[in-house]
């Protein structure tokens, strides 16, 4: 009988994972199957399983979390199980793994794949996963498309003809996609750190788990196109974080036209006795059109996010009214998630005859959830929200001294913590949605703490060579532009190559950054753009602060990246 593999990680459960491996070990023996295992995770010991017996091997056991190593497995049959699953009934675990394994293997041999990829800001991880997809199918030997979606719309898209003749669509993405046009198609969905840290593995994955895309927006003929696991994993995460990324473009517009509205017609552009001239017509474009949609955009797409097209009416619908009843971003927040799962639960309880079913997305699902949602936001959810946030907004606006301080560590230290990562992204977007409601502060904070760490890591490898190798020498001067852009992800290389003294070294120089910046009363007025945005009028509020509060953070992380590094081997 071929062997078997399984790899148990346990992460800091070290103690659980020996028991597992050593409960498949023993139902192996019972069965008189041959198996190789791996324990891997804190306290692990033992070897890895070699290439050989991987080589010869027809299935392979997932149990835990963490880094399993997957890609090294190809083709191979895979069977997954939570340590708990061995504990407690390890004969079933051990006959998910050994089933099918006689069959065929339905993912050997060169396939075709098409990948799409999507981050909130479409900007670094967008790409970088984009990288990951692409050299894991070359070496794997498959034929890949990858298609990017960002704020600015897609790139390299995918036509019908590839997409038609393509073996499996990938989707490695933070936000949503439209997976309308890969109906009939193999579809596996995960994140966009699945496709960055581990290509090949999450090829070999979808391969395997991908699930066929049935007509309707969301279900298959066989389950959820995204798996269940992903799907949980996602979560709420993902929704917002779709709804952020269509917000954007309106908070970048409008932030500028009004900035451009104060440089060509003064301080009081605005005013109702300055009509006619182009300053208040820049106003109006950028306050009353781009900044009016803002939250509606915000609600729509989280709704989207999760009940597909049906849910942009009612999440727009929603996000106007928590504009009107003054609830703001966080109004814009509840409307989205009430109309999304309002509009999925209707979606998915209410049958129709296959003649009526063209109704439900026009007629039945939008009348409805809108109803059911704006009745919730004008009765229920408005007054509090709006509440809640006239007291945030006010507590921001008059933030000095100690609160500014204290805020500004804070914000300027999550931006440096995974670069780009859940944390990078809460904060960025609590400080965008921000800016709809007049507070453009902590925007500023935001922005110079993310843009510290790709900075200092280029400032270090030029005041201390002799820690860096030859390639990270010359990876420090794309380091330096990308900090300028504003792309914390630049910083990623060095961080990932000595962990416990580059991150550290990172926070402390954007934490110092960002409390710089809110005590010396730094504004800003759009999203992103790093140094590009500094010579717009009015964009920045205090330019001499915003650079020293940059120059600081960044001497910060590179003298303390060159003071715990050890030197280059």
């Amino acid at each position: 009988m071929a062997q078997l593999l399984a790899v148990v990680g346990g992460g800091d459960l070290s103690t659980h994972a020996v028991l597992a491996a050593e409960a498949l070990r023993k139902a192996a023996g019972r069965r008189n199957t041959p198996i190789a295992l791996e324990v891997r995770g804190k306290g692990a010991s033992g070897a890895p399983i070699s290439d050989a017996a991987i080589a010869e091997a027809r299935a392979v056991l997932l149990v835990g979390e963490g880094d399993l190593g997957e890609g090294r497995f190809g083709a191979l049959h895979r069977a997954r199980a939570a340590i708990d699953d061995v504990l407690t009934d390890v004969n079933a675990v051990f006959d998910r793994l050994t089933a099918g394994t006689d069959a065929p293997s339905a993912t050997a041999g060169p396939k075709k794949i098409v990948a799409i990829t999507s981050c909130p800001t479409g900007i670094a991880h967008t790409f970088m996963a984009a990288e990951g997809i692409q050299a894991a199918a070359q070496a794997l030997g498959h034929a890949v498309r990858v298609e990017t979606q960002g704020s600015v719309g897609a790139r390299d898209a995918l036509t019908e003809a590839e997409i038609a003749a393509a073996d499996l669509v990938l989707i490695a993405a933070d936000t949503g996609v439209d997976r309308a046009r890969f109906a009939g198609k193999r579809v596996y969905a995960t994140n966009t750190k699945a496709a960055i840290r581990d290509g090949k593995g999450l090829i070999a994955t979808a391969l395997s788990e991908a699930r066929l895309q049935a007509a309707g927006p969301a279900e298959t003929a066989d389950g959820p196109a995204r798996p269940a696991a992903a799907e949980k994993k996602a979560g709420a995460y993902k929704h917002l974080m779709t709804g952020v990324s269509f917000m954007l473009p309106f908070v970048v517009a409008g932030g500028l036209l009004i900035a451009l509205a104060f440089a060509f017609g003064g301080i009081d552009a605005m005013k109702p006795e300055n009509a006619g001239t182009l300053g208040y017509a820049l106003g109006e474009i950028g306050a009353k059109a781009a900044f009016a949609l803002i939250v509606p955009a915000l609600a729509g797409y989280i709704a989207y996010s999760i009940a597909d097209r049906p849910g942009i009416a009612p999440g727009m619908i929603g996000g106007m009214l928590a504009a009107n009843l003054q609830a703001g971003f966080l109004g814009g927040i509840a409307a989205g998630f009430i109309a999304g799962y309002t509009t999925a639960f209707l979606n998915q309880h209410i049958r129709l005859h296959k003649n009526l079913e063209g109704l439900k997305p026009v007629l039945i699902l939008p009348l409805l959830a809108t109803t059911i949602t704006g009745l919730l936001m004008v009765y229920v959810v408005g007054v509090p929200v709006a509440a809640i946030l006239a007291a945030l907004t006010d507590w921001l606006k008059g933030m000095q001294g100690a609160s500014a301080l204290v805020l500004g560590l804070v914000l300027g230290g999550m931006m440096a913590v995974d670069m780009g990562g859940p944390i990078n992204k809460a904060a960025y977007a609590s400080a965008a949605a921000l800016l709809s409601s007049g507070v453009d502060a902590p925007m500023a904070a935001v922005m110079l703490g993310g843009m510290t760490p790709p900075l200092g890591i280029a400032l270090a490898t030029r005041l201390f060579p002799n820690r860096f190798t030859g390639p990270e020498r010359e990876a420090g001067g794309a380091a330096a532009v990308l900090g300028a852009a504003f792309i914390t992800e630049g910083a990623i290389p060095f961080a990932a190559a000595d962990p416990l003294r580059v991150i550290p070294s990172m926070v402390a120089g954007s934490a110092v950054a960002g409390a710089i910046a809110l005590t010396s009363g730094v504004t800003l007025k759009v999203p992103h753009g790093g140094l590009f945005v500094l010579p717009i009028p009015n964009a920045v509020t205090n330019v001499p602060g915003a650079l020293i509060a940059l120059a600081a953070g960044t001497v910060v992380t590179g003298v303390l990246v060159g003071l715990l590094k050890k030197r280059a081997a």
